[in-house]
């Protein structure tokens, strides 16, 4: 549960910066958002919060 917390502070604070300096549109960010959503409703959501899992272990560990 920490892990995707402090998963999507940090995906949010990197959309806010890329909104703040304009690399990307508001409009973008939503579709990213929604995607996301759409994606954590499918069967691939358990991998990709595994793989984030073994991320976070990975950089706690070095």
């Amino acid at each position: 549960m920490i892990v995707s917390v402090s998963a999507v502070v940090l995906l949010a604070v990197v959309v806010a910066v890329l909104l703040r300096q304009r690399s990307v549109g508001a409009g973008s960010a939503l579709a990213c958002a929604a995607f996301g959503f759409c994606l954590a409703s499918t069967g691939i959501a358990p991998a990709v919060t595994q793989t984030l899992a073994a991320v976070a272990s990975l950089v706690s560990r070095g």
